[in-house]
C-alpha cells in the first residue's frame, strides 16, 4: 500500500499558492480530506518548519491562510538583497505586471494574470518587496482574493505627483491582448525616459 506524503504535497501546495496562501478548507478540498485532518496535516508542517532552526522559511497561520513566510532572523539578508545593485532595476516581467497594476487598480493576481497569459507571482513579489505594490483590500466572492494597487513610493520611483499622470491610454480600449500591449508599451517607454 502505497503511503502518501500529506506534509510534502501540503509544503508544495503553499509553495504554489505563494503570498495570496491557502485556508484550511482550500487545502482539505485539494487534499480530498477532512478539515480535521488537514488541520492535523497543517500542524505537523507547522512544527516541522517552525521548530528546525536550520531552516530559513517557517509556515505561519495568517488571517486563516497558511503560508510560507521567512523567518525575521535572517530579515537584515534579506533587505541587503532587495538593497542591493542589481535589484535595483525591474524585469520585464515586473514592469509588465507593475504597468497592469498602475492601469487596472485595484487588481487580483489571476485577473493580472489572464492579462499577461503567465504567472505573475514572482513580479509580484519583487514588486512589493520595492514597495512599488501593495495589497488594497479584497475582492468580493470565493476566496477573497488580494487587491493590488501602486504606492507613493511608486509615484517617486516614477517622477508622477499623482496616478493621473500616467501616460493616456488611447482613446478606444478594448479588452483584447493588443490593447494591453499598448498599455504596456506606454507604461515602458515612460520609464525608460525616467530611468535614462
Amino acid at each position: 500500500m502505497e503511503i502518501i506524503n500529506w506534509k510534502g504535497i501540503a509544503e508544495s501546495l503553499l509553495f504554489a499558492a505563494g503570498d495570496e496562501g491557502l485556508s484550511l478548507k482550500q487545502i482539505a478540498h485539494v487534499l480530498e480530506v477532512e478539515e480535521k485532518q488537514a488541520r492535523e496535516i497543517m500542524d505537523g508542517l507547522m512544527e516541522d518548519y517552525n521548530d528546525n532552526s536550520t531552516r530559513g522559511i517557517m509556515v505561519v497561520e495568517l488571517a486563516g491562510t497558511f503560508q510560507l513566510v521567512t523567518k525575521k532572523e535572517f530579515s537584515d539578508y534579506l533587505k541587503k538583497l532587495v538593497e542591493s545593485p542589481s535589484a535595483a532595476t525591474l524585469s520585464q516581467a515586473a514592469l509588465e505586471t507593475l504597468a497592469i497594476i498602475a492601469y487596472r487598480q485595484p487588481i487580483t493576481r489571476t485577473e493580472i494574470e489572464e492579462i499577461r497569459g503567465v504567472k505573475t507571482e514572482r513580479p509580484l513579489q519583487t514588486l512589493a518587496a520595492k514597495a512599488l505594490i501593495k495589497e488594497v483590500g479584497r475582492a468580493e466572492g470565493t476566496g477573497r482574493a488580494y487587491l493590488y494597487g501602486t504606492t507613493k513610493e511608486f509615484l517617486d520611483y516614477f517622477g508622477l505627483k499623482s496616478i493621473e499622470e500616467l501616460p493616456p491610454l488611447p482613446d478606444k480600449v478594448s479588452e483584447e491582448e493588443d490593447s494591453f500591449q499598448e498599455e504596456a508599451d506606454l507604461f515602458f517607454e515612460k520609464f525608460q525616459e525616467i530611468d535614462s
